[in-house]
């Protein structure tokens, strides 16, 4: 394929697929040699998938800590910021590209940044892209358990229409492993159910919480709503 070609396609991907990026809060441009030195450090999806699927593996994926925090920010902090300009476009023309993408917009931040409105700044373009490579049929081209990474950005969205789609793609289309993560997504649903946001994450969004929300959040939050689920 000549690279015109190539071009058009990527440009014509993004544009049905990626609608919301255009909403995201980008960081300022890079300049000077802390730009050189962020331009430099492209890097290609098998980096991604390599460190997450192999490296730290299921058994780490959702265990957090200091450690395994500082060490994304360290190898992907300049590839997310990168990602958020375009640089990493051809990923997601197919799917082990779409998968790095999702797993460096929807699952590093959470890593690099917690109790950070930067955090949940890549959501729009990470729900965007599982979106429309899930209505390919992407996401069934990758096998258990890192299929569900295309399922967590509607787990993540603030939208009670994903939220119902992640619990139905949980139960039709992760059959060997979905039972972890069907728990939390039942639980999410019923926090968007009942406040239409999630309430734990007002502070780092600088949101006003409601006195119904803040009863929520001192009477256990989301660790009392997966409770009940379990019962």
């Amino acid at each position: 394929m000549e690279l015109q070609q190539t071009v058009d396609m990527v440009r014509n991907f993004n544009k049905y697929c990626c609608q919301n990026m255009k909403h995201l809060q980008r960081s300022e441009s890079p300049s000077g040699e802390q730009g050189e030195a962020r331009g430099r450090q492209m890097i290609k999806p098998e980096e991604v998938l390599d460190f997450w699927l192999d490296e730290v593996g299921p058994e780490g994926w959702y265990g957090g800590g200091e450690a395994l925090d500082d060490q994304i920010r360290t190898r992907f902090g300049a590839a997310w910021e990168n990602a958020q300009e375009g640089s990493y476009s051809l990923w997601l023309t197919y799917p082990t590209g779409v998968l790095a993408y999702l797993i460096l917009m929807d699952q590093f931040p959470r890593n690099m940044f917690r109790d950070d409105k930067r955090a949940f700044s890549t959501d729009p373009a990470a729900l965007a892209a599982a979106k429309c490579a899930i209505d390919k049929g992407w996401d069934l081209r990758i096998d258990e358990p890192a299929r569900q990474f295309f399922y967590l950005p509607l787990m993540h969205s603030e939208s009670q229409t994903d939220q119902d789609r992640c619990v139905r793609l949980l139960l039709t289309r992760m059959p060997k492993s979905a039972e972890g993560n069907l728990l939390h997504a039942r639980a999410h649903r019923e926090v968007i159910r009942r406040f239409g946001r999630f309430p734990y994450r007002n502070a780092a969004l600088d949101r006003v919480s409601t006195a119904h929300e803040t009863e929520f959040d001192e009477t256990g939050g989301y660790g009392a709503v997966l409770r009940e689920m379990r019962a």
